[in-house]
């Protein structure tokens, strides 16, 4: 088989890895890949049938669409939140208690938490419900989530890895699907939300938040003006992470995976960034996004930035740490 690889374009999802090939052919070994004599790198894989995979063996196995996601959230930038959940929580919090009164969780109900992350959503649903399940990609985050499961006693709640774009959910054996953010990430999110879409019972419920488009006036760009001339580029977990900032497209995707009764409202909350301007620098500049853009600075300059940064935060410094206000859509829809 021959094609491109990533490296030959400048967008993250044209051209081949050698994970993709080996996640899309199950059953089959990849024996070889020698490269191409193209001016940009090709390669000329080589696949050898390995088996027939049972009908019980293709159920279990870990279908994965969006390969550059898994390759970014199993990397570093997902290891390092997973070491940070508890700050990452912190900041997100804020949004759990509208999210959840929104979902109306009942106690026989059954819950399916997409992009869970580190668990904390899926944790707090499960408290509510007869059981939820949470998915995700990354398997550092998921480890992270299972433990804290654990060390809760909170028994009826089960964490998978999985790409929810392609993932085969049981049919209708939903009650409740909820996502802090995580539905953001799909390369066809219209696919992705009618593949989830499956897994709710007719009348079953989505809600979901996802971040509002951030503008020059927010209190988060106020408080990281300094960074700004140096963020010139997304890191590879945070692609796509505006895709659904516009309401109208919100309503677009949803309507195009089937789903019924769409609204999307504006909520805002505190976001935690830590005990004071100092420790909200620190967290602020080992966010994934932001460590990925300053790998190639200066030190110097870092240097120069983090002080202007922490100058900057002490505005948004309160009795109870920093607080900078975020503003989501929090969205809910009806499988008909």
């Amino acid at each position: 088989m021959f094609g491109y690889g990533p490296e030959a374009f400048d967008d993250p999802i044209s051209g081949v890895t050698a994970d993709e090939l080996r996640a899309r052919f199950p059953g089959w070994e990849l024996v070889d890949a020698t490269p191409g004599t193209n001016p940009v790198p090709t390669f000329w894989f080589t696949l050898r049938r390995t088996g027939t995979a049972t009908p019980q063996e293709r159920s279990e196995m870990h279908t994965v669409i969006n390969v550059q996601q898994a390759e970014a959230w199993n990397g570093w930038e997902g290891t390092a939140w997973a070491e940070n959940a508890s700050r990452y929580d912190a900041m997100m919090g804020g949004f759990n208690q509208p999210l959840l009164e929104l979902a109306a969780i009942g106690e026989d109900e059954t819950v399916l938490d997409i992009g869970c992350g580190t668990g904390q959503l899926t944790l707090l649903a499960a408290r509510r419900a007869a059981r939820a399940v949470g998915v995700d990609i990354s398997d550092p985050m998921l480890a992270r989530a299972r433990a804290d499961a654990a060390e809760q006693g909170i028994g009826n709640a089960r964490f998978d890895q999985a790409d929810a774009q392609a993932h085969p959910f049981e049919e209708g054996g939903f009650d409740v699907v909820v996502s802090r953010g995580g539905v953001m990430f799909f390369s066809d999110p219209a696919a992705a939300f009618a593949n989830i879409a499956r897994a709710l019972r007719p009348g079953g419920r989505m809600v979901f938040i996802v971040p509002q488009a951030g503008g020059p006036d927010s209190e988060y760009a106020k408080a990281t003006a300094a960074l700004a001339p140096l963020m010139r580029r997304p890191s590879p977990a945070a692609r796509g992470m505006g895709s659904l900032s516009d309401p109208d497209r919100i309503r677009q995707v949803l309507h195009e995976a089937g789903l019924t009764d769409v609204t999307a409202s504006p909520v805002q909350a505190p976001m935690d960034y830590g005990t004071d301007a100092a420790d909200a620098a620190d967290f602020v500049l080992g966010q994934g996004p932001v460590r990925y853009n300053l790998q190639d600075v200066d030190q110097s300059a870092i240097t120069g930035v983090r002080q202007e940064l922490q100058a900057a935060l002490t505005a948004y410094e309160t009795p109870d740490g920093v607080r900078i206000r975020g503003s989501v859509w929090l969205v809910s829809a009806i499988r008909p």
